[in-house]
């Protein structure tokens, strides 16, 4: 089946689970839209995020996805209810799996989660751990800093790296989190920095890997895994500043982040349904 797998994050912190997506099912066409002009969707209310979230879903759905995946922890814990409402096709999030991934690796302690102020404000993966895990401690800390940092590429030895890091997993180290969920696409590029913070012992989970298996056994049940052995090739769209998605993309993808397609955000529109809920 030739229709590709959708994909959308606020930037470029998603395309860690276009690399998983393609590393685990190398033939599928993959279609990647970055909301670049609008980055960071963490600072912003649930009402902006889930407008924004549809507007993206928008732009991808007239490519004929197989499924879209939210690859924003933020659209995740916000949008995915109304998404899944308003788009009939499988729309998929990041914390299930993330919070999947979290349980079977920690050891003991509680369960660490660092994210976007928004992720955090939603409660999203308090409620997924304590669903699956009623007795379950968690603590969670908002890290607004860490999603400009990453995006203007800075490297896990940079001091400011280091030291914003220090004060944001602080709380985590002294409550003795026995691991750490990464609720945003963009943190795994500091994970070598946090390792150093927390130690060896404490697993980082990235859901990505998560995700990208959960894409395949959706495909797989209904039948729509692409034929053949071919590199399905991807493609991208962003809202902004596309020569800066290239350069600073080619550090999350292991590859050059090309093709690249400007679409200025003001000419994205989400479905009538989700207009006429925001209005």
């Amino acid at each position: 089946m030739d229709r590709p797998i959708g994909i959308f994050d606020s930037g470029l912190g998603g395309l860690t689970v276009v690399r998983a997506v393609r590393r685990r099912l190398p033939a599928e066409r993959i279609v990647y839209f970055g909301d670049t002009a609008r980055v960071p969707y963490g600072i912003k209310s649930a009402r902006t995020v889930t407008r924004f979230a549809a507007e993206a879903c928008g732009l991808l759905a007239r490519y004929d996805p197989k499924c879209i995946v939210a690859a924003c922890n933020t659209a995740s814990a916000t949008a995915l209810p109304a998404l899944a409402e308003w788009f009939d096709l499988p729309v998929l999030g990041v914390i299930e799996p993330g919070v999947e991934q979290a349980l079977a690796a920690c050891p003991g302690g509680p369960v660490g989660v660092i994210a976007t102020e928004a992720t955090v404000a939603s409660g999203a993966y308090r409620r997924a751990l304590e669903r699956r895990a009623p007795r379950i401690a968690v603590v969670e800390r908002a890290c607004p800093l860490l999603v400009p940092i990453v995006e203007e590429g800075r490297l896990p030895q940079d001091p400011i790296v280091r030291a914003v890091l220090a004060e944001y997993l602080a709380p985590l180290a002294e409550a003795g989190v026995g691991t750490v969920v990464l609720g945003c696409t963009h943190y795994p590029l500091l994970k070598g920095a946090m390792a150093a913070v927390l130690g060896p012992d404490v697993p980082l989970v990235d859901s990505a890997e998560a995700v990208a298996e959960q894409v395949a056994g959706l495909l797989r049940a209904d039948g729509g895994l692409a034929d053949g052995r071919a590199d399905g090739g991807w493609r991208f769209f962003v809202s902004d500043n596309p020569d800066r998605f290239r350069e600073v993309g080619g550090r999350f993808l292991g590859a050059p982040a090309e093709p690249v397609t400007l679409v200025p955000a003001e000419t994205l529109s989400a479905p009538p349904a989700a207009v006429e809920e925001q209005t």
